[in-house]
């Protein structure tokens, strides 16, 4: 079976060079284990079902003989039994030595479970969903670091081969490698449906042991699906929600969100809160997003034929669809997604800071008539940012190092204003 790159493979192998561990975290069915076994040189499964009761027993008595294997030696799954976390940083203590364990993890664990953080010794990194690139659908000619590195990059005339119904269809079946293996777009489509299944049926009880109700998953998967892309509060998806299940507390709501975030199926993405505006102005919910947008698509029960003819519904999955890719486009540059809006409706969909300061004002587009808004919003805030700094002279803003307007459309070009207008399709990391 052919294994297709992804975007974190470098990353993995300098956090080996770097460290004594590498924990790769993020939602089931990724490609983690896939990806940390291109470079593991052993490999020990916890949840093998011949050996998986043997590797608890051994694990509850002397863990170290778990990790005993040629490195890096891969855990997967190892939340099956935390005390591996304080066995890893041990043998990492003890030897001193770089690039001695992978560990892989689709739930978050609690601090209460083991005895240190594994700072300094166990790195983290997370992996996403594949991205348009990753799945060989975008052409990557547009990188997005050279946009940040080179102002005056020419991509004028750049054209995206994904057309608007292949677009549809990526979202609607997600990047989930598994699908990228079925022949057939029926098979492709079901992986989404089955992993929507298993969260409601299973995983929603076993990430920390409490029993949840599968009905009252699904209901609110459905209703933060509703919600896609936009600052709904909690309290509209608990309206939502207790409007057919009256039952439900506020409280109850809350655990199963927790439970959804540990098993990173829901990400949301937080406000940027610059001083330009005065901050009861700017808007500071969060904006309801899943780690890839054919959750949202399996939780509506919708398919690509009646999003062709839905493009407004579509326009919240493509946004979602585009966060996804730009965390993993930007990752090795560290990244960090947030978005900006106020009660004035100016908004950026994103801002994308990077570790060394830089930062991008970016709005999502599905077709090319909303390209001007889109465009016209950043410009708006990049001035805002100019004022300011005309009244602070001590502390300015740092003014926005690219305005970008992503879209469905086919071609890349810079306006004459400088945003710049890249279609989905072209962009790679």
């Amino acid at each position: 079976m052919e294994y297709l790159p992804r975007v974190v493979d470098k990353e993995l192998a300098l956090r080996l060079e770097a460290f004594g561990a590498t924990l790769i975290v993020g939602p089931k069915w990724c490609g983690k284990t896939t990806t940390g076994e291109q470079q593991a040189k052993s490999i020990l499964r916890m949840q093998d079902p011949d050996r998986r009761e043997a590797y608890l027993a051994t694990a509850s008595a002397k863990p170290s003989l778990l990790l005993r294997g040629e490195n890096p030696r891969l855990i997967d799954e190892w939340q099956v039994a935390p005390v591996l976390w304080d066995a890893v940083r041990t043998v990492v203590d003890q030897r001193q030595e770089e690039g001695l364990f992978i560990l892989t993890g689709s739930t978050s664990v609690d601090n209460d479970k083991i005895m240190h953080s594994g700072t300094g010794r166990i790195s983290r990194m997370k992996m996403y969903p594949m991205s348009l690139f990753e799945s060989r659908e975008s052409s990557g000619e547009i990188s997005l670091k050279a946009l940040f590195d080179e102002p005056d990059l020419d991509i004028d005339g750049i054209l995206s081969d994904v057309p608007m119904e292949g677009l549809i269809f990526a979202a609607c079946r997600g990047g989930w490698p598994a699908a990228l293996r079925r022949k057939s777009e029926a098979a492709k489509l079901m992986i989404a449906k089955d992993y929507l299944n298993n969260i409601c049926e299973s995983d929603i009880s076993t990430v920390d042991g409490v029993q949840r109700n599968p009905t009252w998953t699904n209901m609110i998967l459905r209703s933060y699906a509703r919600n896609l892309s936009t600052l709904a509060k909690k309290t509209n998806i608990f309206k939502d929600v207790s409007a057919n299940e009256d039952s439900m507390t506020a409280a109850t709501m809350d655990s199963y969100l927790n439970a959804l975030e540990k098993l990173f199926v829901i990400e949301d993405v937080d406000a940027w809160c610059p001083a330009i505006r005065s901050a009861t102005t700017i808007r500071s919910g969060k904006k309801r997003e899943f780690t890839d947008p054919s959750i949202a698509v399996a939780a509506l029960g919708l398919t690509p034929r009646a999003l062709e003819t839905d493009l407004k519904t579509f326009g919240f999955i493509f946004e979602c669809l585009c966060i996804r890719d730009l965390k993993v486009y930007s990752q090795a540059l560290g990244g960090k997604l947030s978005y900006y809006h106020d009660r004035y409706d100016l908004e950026a969909d994103a801002v994308l800071h990077l570790s060394d300061g830089r930062f991008a004002l970016i709005e999502f587009k599905l077709g090319s008539r909303e390209i001007e808004e889109g465009a016209a919003h950043l410009l708006q805030i990049r001035q805002l940012i100019r004022k300011y700094n005309e009244k602070e002279k001590q502390v300015p803003l740092r003014e926005p190092d690219l305005l970008l307007v992503i879209t469905g459309g086919e071609m890349a070009y810079t306006r004459e204003d400088g945003v710049k207008v890249v279609p989905i399709g072209t962009l790679r990391n």
